[in-house]
């Protein structure tokens, strides 16, 4: 069984994923195929509705006999919760940029890819705080989002986000130069001058500098 139908809050909720990945369904529909009662069918899917999981999705109406059936489906933003190909299909990607860039275009590469990363989890966001620590604080909350485990810790010459884990470690192992994405991430969001210095020893671990600018 993959990993979701038995990790995400037990096998029954698991295999409801399952069934609603291939089609919409009633609670009726997923008692009987699960042979469950409908009572438990249905504190499972509140569950996943508060997590945004699952959604209902529309109401059938067959004839003018009987109620309405709320038909559930997996919801549109959480398809990519249940997939396993993402770290693969971009360790091979790296590998395959790095035999047709050289270093200088492969950094180039992936700086782009952080300031747009910046500016697209920024555009909602309306105007930036004005004190630096908020705006590191939000950079911390962004990289903590992504998946990191991230502390902001006061410096003589402004901050540092230090990280007990990495987002994009198997990617960074694959190729150090990923971190930089991050560090225009981050710099994206703090508008200050950003020093990448990630500990890729063992466990790859987050850690950038925020200086003040003068």
């Amino acid at each position: 069984m993959r990993w979701w139908e038995t990790s995400i809050g037990g096998a029954v909720r698991g295999r409801i994923i399952a069934l609603l990945r291939r089609n919409e369904r009633s609670v009726e529909e997923l008692a009987s195929e699960l042979d469950v009662t409908d009572n438990a069918v249905r504190a499972q899917l509140q569950a996943l509705e508060r997590h945004g999981v699952v959604h209902q999705a529309r109401i059938r109406r067959e004839g003018a006999v009987g109620k309405p059936a709320v038909m559930y489906g997996i919801a549109p933003d959480a398809e990519s919760l249940f997939s396993s190909a993402y770290a693969p299909v971009l360790k091979a990607l790296l590998v395959s940029l790095e035999e047709r860039l050289d270093g200088p275009e492969l950094d180039a590469v992936f700086r782009d890819a952080g300031r747009r990363l910046a500016e697209e989890m920024t555009s909602a966001e309306g105007a930036a705080p004005k004190q630096l620590e908020a705006r590191v604080r939000a950079a911390a909350a962004i990289l903590s989002a992504l998946g990191a485990e991230i502390d902001v810790e006061a410096a003589s010459n402004g901050y540092v986000l230090r990280g007990f884990a990495c987002p994009l470690s198997d990617a960074v192992r694959a190729q150090p130069k990923v971190c930089h994405a991050l560090e225009e991430l981050v710099a994206g969001v703090t508008g200050a001058h950003v020093r990448e210095c990630c500990d890729r020893d063992g466990q790859a671990k987050c850690r950038f500098e925020v200086r003040r600018t003068a």
